[in-house]
């Protein structure tokens, strides 16, 4: 296998909720979305937003899991300043913060928020990996 990560599909509760709530981030839905899926780019990567039901279903899984889904979705960004103005934004578009921003053991800054969904999403400032001219974390060799 790879080590590629073509897309990321998040099982939604309410669709139109949640197109909503990427929209109001700022975010350009892509011209291949349906009624049922929507699809962004996002970087080297394709994200999308697809009914839980529909999604479970599709990979013949139970819809009923709650609570932690297991991972993090992470946004990097080039300071600790937009750190705090990136989970402003979330909040304002209708996430919920998780844990402010705040300088991390290991020498970052990050804090998180939770979509409408409650999938959370750690925005992080890391030094050591630096952000290229187009948004994408420089991770060394």
């Amino acid at each position: 296998m790879k080590q590629t990560i073509s897309f990321v599909t998040l099982g939604v509760a309410d669709l139109a909720r949640s197109r909503r709530f990427y929209k109001a981030l700022g975010w350009q839905e892509s011209s291949g979305s349906q009624q049922e899926v929507a699809f962004f780019q996002v970087g080297s990567l394709a994200f999308a937003l697809y009914g839980r039901e529909a999604l479970a279903d599709d990979a013949m899984v139970s819809a009923d899991g709650s609570g932690f889904a297991g991972f993090s979705l992470a946004h990097n960004v080039a300071s600790a300043k937009e750190v705090d103005a990136t989970l402003l934004e979330a909040v304002s578009a209708g996430g919920k913060l998780v844990r402010p921003g705040e300088k991390a053991a290991w020498g970052g800054f990050r804090g998180y928020f939770s979509d409408p969904d409650g999938f959370l999403w750690e925005v992080c400032f890391n030094p050591f990996f630096p952000i290229d001219q187009h948004g994408f974390v420089q991770l060394p060799n």
